[in-house]
């Protein structure tokens, strides 16, 4: 099992306590450290019974990875979710090769969703409806991008075109980066199996809901033609949960779990991520 932490940006923007929390993320042993996106946000903002509050703030989480990269050594760098549908995939696949080159090959837990705002599409001027559609093509042209060599590589699909483009840097040391697919919906469990390098779902589901979605998305993979097996499977846990619980989630499949400090306070937030390191003897 892999351990990873999510960062939240709720108490505001600050960089000396963004470094201080990668850094003690990287020294206990954590796999990665994970942000979330939204472009923007608008009063009456809700996702399920959870209003946002407008001036709630979300950084741009690649610009914020950039800078956490270059404060760090070891530690893997992640979205959850980065909101594909409002990013172009052009201008993204050379953002995100150059975090991974600047930071050695780190830019390796990139997950991908869709976005659940409307008003967010709209501010973006995506249609809200045909999101997952976008989404699709921006992980085929991602890919196409990062793989093409200087000869250029052509699309034509709905919603992006281009004819023998060249994309460059290439990420460190590989054809492409692992795109994993995040939502809580059988859609996105079947994109991950489709499209992805692995599912990372969130949401209030039952257990057989999240049992059903894994099973959707490794059967996705085989009628693709993909190996089921190679996919990653990432899941949300609690930062004080047990070896016990742990041990249930690998038997469900997961390869990978991550946390979030229960204090908006530094110094707890250190002590909560050291407490977890020693549980589970990470460092």
């Amino acid at each position: 099992m892999r351990f990873a932490i999510s960062y939240s940006t709720a108490a505001g923007l600050d960089p000396d306590r963004l470094v201080a929390f990668a850094r003690q993320a990287e020294e206990c042993g954590f796999e990665g450290m994970y942000l979330p996106e939204h472009v923007v946000l608008y009063p009456g903002a809700a996702l399920g019974g959870f209003e946002f509050p407008p001036a709630l703030p979300y950084p741009d989480p690649l610009d914020c990875l950039a800078f956490v990269a270059a404060a760090t050594r070891r530690l893997l760098l992640g979205t959850a979710v980065l909101l594909l549908p409002y990013h172009h995939p052009v201008v993204l696949a050379k953002r995100l090769a150059t975090i991974d080159v600047l930071s050695g090959g780190r830019m390796r837990l990139l997950t991908v969703g869709l976005g659940t705002l409307p008003g967010e599409a709209e501010a973006m001027g995506v249609d809200f409806g045909s999101r997952g559609r976008r989404a699709d093509e921006a992980i085929e042209v991602l890919r196409l991008l990062w793989a093409g060599d200087e000869t250029g590589v052509s699309f034509a699909g709905e919603f992006f075109g281009f004819d023998r483009l060249t994309s460059y840097p290439k990420p460190h040391e590989a054809a492409g980066l692992p795109v994993h697919v995040g939502g809580s919906s059988r859609a996105a469990a079947r994109r991950a199996g489709r499209l992805g390098d692995g599912y990372f779902p969130g949401g209030s589901l039952t257990a057989e809901e999240r049992a059903a979605q894994w099973e959707l998305a490794r059967k996705a993979a085989v009628e693709a033609g993909r190996d089921p097996g190679a996919l990653e499977y990432t899941r949300w846990g609690s930062i004080d949960m047990s070896a016990e619980r742990v041990a249930a989630f690998a038997a469900q499949g997961v390869t990978r779990i991550v946390v979030s400090p229960f204090s908006a306070d530094p110094a707890e937030q250190h002590a909560e991520m050291s407490a977890f390191a020693r549980r589970f003897g990470l460092s």
